[in-house]
């Protein structure tokens, strides 16, 4: 709509190349868009300092974030950081977040991004509105406000004395941050640095109501959804008459292929989906790729967008002969294994949607369920509420659709409506299958003078979105007026996506990574855990082991030889200490060790490590049976929630590395049940050693990624030197260890 003449419409901001953009509507001469700095963090895309904080008078402080605990530990850094900055004890923070109704918008909590955006951004908002808290005091008490101190809220000055509570009231954060107040500097840290206990373990731990998955709420009814056989099968008919007249059945929907029932308890609506199951019957078409080893060859043929991601050419050809070398590693669909079943609550009151879910974007579902829905955005809000057990895009945006839609049959009820383990393994987007073809030159010297990496990979990201076109919940694809999705995209470099640690952080001269993006998804796949680096640092960090075998040098040795970047250098180092690392040590037919290193998206977190195994030579099987892992995060705000993430990557890329496959025959999913899909188990668990590199003066890493792909390299070559075989194709299940040996 077009302004009035000679009168200014509303205020608009735009996001243009990276940098916000104020831009005016007037009657008259064209206006010229005023640029605005850039804010470090979050605060960049949400300026105001009150969607931050709030200063209470009870004597609390509310912060909030748009980034939602997992599991990894996240709102009790966020705190910390929060109590260190505003010089308030830790216990008085609450945090509030991702809730669309309440807190900043800061898009997905993943990509081990949560402390550099959102700490980041609550360092410099904290900092800014305890100079803000001093000028007021320092105002009321007629002082220089640099002669005043707080502790713990308390301002301490002479004549008199003032708190934050008092001042809250006259405090006024409805201001536009400017990052102009620098934070503390390390050595000022009292909270930042310290392995507090995470606030959010009590509950999980106790049995207390920790997830989504043990909510109630008066008046709730309990749902089911029933899903096709196959991707893309077509429902010809159902009984719903004989469903409806179930014991407890509430209400049924069928809308095009979207079946599901909503019932008193949970048992009723479990019994009705069953029925509703059997008595509908679909057309199914057998169009799934190639099983086993053909599916890499499939992968290698299909239509793919061609990018080259990185080319340094050599200044000048060297001279003297070359020894060439060639490698292929493959991985599998992988599955992200959640404990508990994806799990949404919805209710539909007075045209209003509230969704509460473990989507780890709030935001972006939110738009995606409007689409679905066909309803306004502002209709709906959506609440984190955390799960039980997942990083990555599992079943949690899609069960939030499936529970607004039946909410919107039920009218005013809330509904839980919670994945049966069949859903979420038949239905849940899946680490992509990959094919990584490596090769490499060294020179007469041994050194690595060319390097050549080269991706076949789907997409590693299809989760909900802003975009206008397209939706990515799978309820709207099944409806008899779809949301369809929109074609895919990888997400660029530095960070990329299956490409992600593609390119080597060592100093090659002559470098050639290329991608081969397969845009079409004849099998579902998203971001699991690390995107594509996982395998990509599978295939990297095994090549240098290949070729420092080639060379005749101890893989460790020849990691520092290519390798200038001095956090690197210090992280290996220490890995290889720790372990007590013996250079040109051989495995015994049995027992071996190996080493791999990486930085996540070369900007995150630094971490080395070596694992140590034992191969049944006979069975097969591999047992990893320690772990000592090097880290450099960079400031560190929590030590032992930095453990925490490197371990639990570690036991995760072992689980996936030993045992985790997702198989198919050409028309169905065929892993359906843990049975199908065997994952580590607790006798299993390597014992694990994690050494940290603390670096105050620089920025927070993201940790969260960091040691899933050097787990599996380092498990691969370790299973080399024990044995003298090159495992080579995900995962290393006792058949494949046996063939190998054979």
């Amino acid at each position: 709509m077009n302004p009035q003449p000679n009168r200014p419409s509303r205020r608009a901001f735009l996001k243009r190349g990276g940098v916000i953009v104020a831009t005016f509507s007037l009657a008259g001469p064209a206006a010229v868009a005023q640029p605005r700095a850039p804010l470090p963090g979050s605060l960049n895309t949400n300026r105001g300092l009150d969607g931050w904080i709030r200063i209470n008078a009870n004597g609390r402080v509310t912060i909030h974030t748009g980034k939602c605990e997992l599991g990894q530990g996240i709102l009790t850094a966020l705190a910390q950081i929060a109590a260190d900055e505003l010089d308030v004890a830790y216990a008085r923070i609450d945090m509030v977040s991702a809730d669309t109704a309440r807190t900043p918008n800061e898009g997905m909590t993943a990509g081990s991004l949560s402390v550099q955006n959102s700490g980041t951004a609550l360092r410099y908002a904290c900092a800014e509105a305890r100079s803000l808290l001093l000028a007021a005091a320092a105002q009321r008490l007629n002082v220089v406000a640099e002669k005043l101190s707080v502790a713990d809220g308390a301002i301490g000055a002479s004549p008199g004395r003032l708190t934050y509570w008092e001042l809250a009231q006259d405090l006024n954060l409805k201001r536009e941050a400017t990052a102009t107040v620098k934070p503390k500097p390390p050595a000022r840290h009292t909270v930042i640095g310290k392995s507090i206990a995470r606030r959010d373990l009590p509950a999980k731990v106790s049995g207390g109501a920790a997830f989504v998955q043990d909510m109630r709420l008066p008046g709730m009814v309990f749902g089911r959804v029933v899903r096709p056989p196959s991707y893309r099968a077509t429902l010809l008919s159902v009984n719903e008459a004989a469903v409806k007249a179930m014991p407890g059945v509430v209400a049924v929907v069928h809308d095009g292929n979207f079946l599901a029932v909503a019932a008193e308890r949970e048992e009723q609506a479990i019994k009705a989906a069953q029925a509703l199951r059997i008595s509908a019957k679909w057309r199914e078409t057998p169009d799934l790729p190639p099983g086993g080893a053909g599916l890499y060859d499939h992968l290698k043929k299909m239509p793919s967008r061609d990018t080259v991601i990185k080319r340094v050419v050599p200044a000048a050809a060297s001279g003297g002969k070359v020894l060439t070398l060639e490698a292929e590693y493959t991985r599998p669909f992988q599955s992200h294994g959640s404990i508990g079943p994806s799990c949404a609550v919805a209710q539909l009151k007075d045209g209003h949607y509230t969704v509460w879910t473990h989507s780890q974007g709030v935001f972006p579902l939110r738009t995606d369920l409007a689409k679905a829905l066909r309803t306004a955005v502002s209709n709906i809000t959506c609440t984190h509420v955390e799960g039980s057990g997942c990083y990555g895009h599992n079943g949690a945006d899609d069960v939030a659709c499936d529970a607004a839609l039946l909410a919107r049959a039920i009218g005013g009820r809330p509904v839980k409506l919670q994945w049966m383990r069949d859903d979420e393994f038949g239905w849940e987007p899946y680490g992509s299958a990959m094919v990584i073809k490596m090769q490499a030159q060294l020179d007469e010297a041994k050194n690595i003078v060319g390097w050549q990496h080269e991706t076949w990979s789907h997409p590693h990201s299809t989760r909900p979105t802003s975009r206008p076109d397209g939706s990515f919940v799978l309820g709207g694809w099944h409806l008899a007026q779809p949301a369809p999705p929109s074609t895919p995209n990888n997400s660029p470099q530095p960070s990329g996506a299956a490409d992600r640690n593609a390119v080597p952080l060592y100093d090659f001269p002559h470098q050639n990574v290329l991608l081969h993006f397969i845009t079409d998804m004849p099998v579902r796949t998203s971001a699991l855990r690390t995107l594509g680096a996982y395998a990509n640092v599978f295939a990297l960090e095994s090549f240098m082991d290949e070729a420092a075998l080639a060379a005749g040098v101890d893989p460790v040795e020849y990691r520092l030889r290519h390798m200038k970047n001095p956090r690197a250098r210090a992280v290996i180092e220490r890995a290889a200490q720790a372990a007590h690392w013996k250079a040109g040590a051989k495995g015994d037919g049995s027992r071996g060790r190996g080493f791999a290193f990486a930085q996540y998206k070369n900007l995150a977190v630094y971490c080395a490590l070596v694992a140590d195994v034992v191969v049944d030579r006979r069975s097969g099987a591999v047992r990893v049976t320690r772990v000592v892992a090097a880290v450099d995060a960079g400031l560190i705000i929590n030590p032992d929630g930095v453990i925490n993430q490197i371990e639990g990557g570690i036991i995760q890329s072992t689980s996936w590395t030993l045992k985790e496959q997702v198989n198919f025959d050409q028309q169905r999913i065929t892993t359906r049940s843990w049975a199908d899909y065997p994952i580590l188990t607790f006798p299993e668990v390597p014992e694990v050693e994690v050494h940290l590199i603390n670096h105050p003066d620089e920025n927070p890493l993201g940790t969260g990624e960091g040691s899933q792909g050097p787990t599996v390299a380092a498990i691969a070559n370790a299973i080399a030197n024990a044995t003298g075989k090159r495992p080579r194709d995900l995962p290393f299940t006792p058949e494949k260890i046996r063939a190998l040996s054979a």
